[in-house]
């Protein structure tokens, strides 16, 4: 039974649908006041099914009503769990005919009903719930858009992503792989002896990254705090008080731009491990994500969805220095001896913006975000990256303008750095302050005083769970993969 358009199809079924409710009160019936206990999901409930034994096991599901086809007698319907779809049989002669004409008349696409009956297979061979007793759990007063095919336009997926997750099983689905890989990151950290910790998003200094944070007051306290960019420095103390291996999956927040790639709210992981490395970090995380792959998405090949290039995350992972593929890019030797003004002038030879005030690093780095890291779609680990991009670091040991990190790029994109983390308190001091440009009151002197009781050698590791996911599950934007992503407020209709 579709719904009849009209020239304002949801204000006519909105006027209906209040008015079908307020039939069912008068007559003593309101469904905001049922419930109903089920016993399975949809595919659960399916899975019990045993062939050649129909109308034998009996189960209680529920869900969202999707389509209706009546018959006479009887009607063939289809409702829509967390797990996904059922078909229901209803018969006028099992349920009675005010019951069946309750059904007919009183329920519209979109409602939720939950129902008692027997499996049992169909002629066209799908597995149908005989529905014995039925309750209306929530009437939907106003109509799903398009009808059921769809729901197209991208600002009302995401202003109403529950219509989007109701409609689009594409995103469902996606939403629901992301929800699986947040758990398996949990377990497989957990299952190596990692603790999960918690910690402050309100700080007094934002600290562990170089980003804008957003800014608060707490009343009580009269102080200003900001909501943190980063995880890092309060789960290093971690290590100071003795835990060893610790993760925290949790939000950060950066007052900057909005973008496929960028959200101003955003899911990391960091993962820290006393008496390792940044390689002790690459083995880690090479593990984690075949483990993914094994046990979430059943692959360990993916395709990327910008380039339409197969991903191999079962084969060789390769790993480069930072200055080799900045010299392959330039075809200069010699770049990394250059001067300020020549770094300039080879920017720009090669297409690419370059402002004069920008410090050196920045020019290479510039090179290296526009023309290598989008060309580097296979599994490719970038060690040895300018001291500059991250004071955190310990610096290598044969090559003073280099820290030992990596920036694991897949897709063209990082997905995660990881450092051998800095635990002298003097060398960390004097990188902050060359950072922080002089202004002590940027840096954390907190964090600076834990370093000074002593913390381990450390391997550390970010992984951005949103960007994985855009990975992962072939998504073509951040907004795709978060549930909520932020957007301008609008006028409540």
């Amino acid at each position: 039974m579709s719904e009849t358009p009209s020239t304002d199809i949801s204000h006519d079924q909105h006027a209906v649908r209040r008015g079908k409710l307020a039939d069912m009160r008068a007559a003593g019936f309101d469904p905001f006041r049922a419930n109903v206990a089920t016993t399975h999901f949809s595919q659960d409930a399916k899975a019990l099914y045993v062939e050649g034994q129909d109308n034998v096991t009996t189960v209680t599901v529920a869900g969202r009503l999707v389509t209706f086809r009546v018959q006479g007698g009887s009607s063939f319907v289809k409702i829509q769990d967390q797990q996904g779809i059922i078909q229901l049989y209803f018969r006028k002669d099992v349920l009675g005919e005010e019951r069946y004409l309750f059904f007919k008349k009183g329920l519209d696409l979109g409602d939720i009903l939950g129902v008692t009956g027997t499996l049992f297979l169909t002629k066209t061979g799908e597995i149908t719930v005989r529905v014995d007793a039925f309750t209306l759990v929530s009437k939907a007063l106003r109509p799903l858009p398009d009808n059921w095919n769809g729901l197209t336009d991208s600002e009302q997926i995401y202003r109403q992503r529950y219509l989007d997750l109701i409609v689009n099983t594409e995103s469902r689905n996606r939403l629901m792989t992301r929800s699986k890989i947040v758990s398996h990151i949990r377990r497989f950290l957990e299952d190596r002896q990692f603790l999960e910790v918690e910690t402050p998003v309100l700080q007094a200094v934002a600290g562990g990254a170089a980003a804008r944070p957003f800014q608060t007051h707490h009343n009580t306290l009269n102080t200003d705090f900001v909501l943190r960019i980063s995880l890092e420095l309060y789960l290093k103390r971690m290590l100071v008080g003795g835990y060893d291996r610790v993760f925290e999956i949790g939000r950060n927040f950066r007052n900057e731009g909005v973008s496929r790639r960028h959200n101003p709210e955003f899911t990391m992981l960091e993962v820290y491990q006393a008496y390792s490395d940044y390689r002790g970090m690459m083995t880690l995380v090479q593990d984690l994500l075949r483990s993914l792959c094994d046990n979430v998405l059943k692959t360990s090949q993916i395709t990327h969805a910008a380039s339409g290039e197969v991903i191999d995350f079962g084969g060789q992972w390769r790993e480069v220095k930072y200055k080799d593929l900045i010299i392959e890019k330039t075809g200069d030797a010699d770049w990394f001896s250059r001067s300020k003004e020549e770094k300039v002038a080879g920017v720009q030879k090669l297409g690419l913006y370059a402002d004069p005030k920008w410090e050196e690093f920045e020019l290479t780095n510039e090179i290296f975000g526009k023309l290598i890291e989008p060309k580097l779609i296979q599994p490719t680990f970038v060690t040895h990256l300018p001291k500059e991009l991250c004071p955190l670091a310990k610096i290598t040991e044969n090559d003073s303008s280099t820290i030992d990190v990596f920036e694991l790029i897949i897709g063209g994109m990082e997905v995660a750095p990881a450092y051998s983390e800095q635990n002298d308190p003097d060398v960390q001091r004097a990188m902050f302050e060359a950072q922080a440009g002089g202004e002590q009151q940027n840096i954390d002197q907190d964090f600076l005083l834990a370093l000074e009781h002593g913390m381990p050698p450390a391997g550390g590791m970010g992984i951005g769970i949103d960007r994985l996911c855009i990975l992962l599950t072939g998504a073509e934007s951040i907004r795709d993969v978060i549930l909520y992503p932020q957007l301008r407020p609008s006028e409540a209709k």
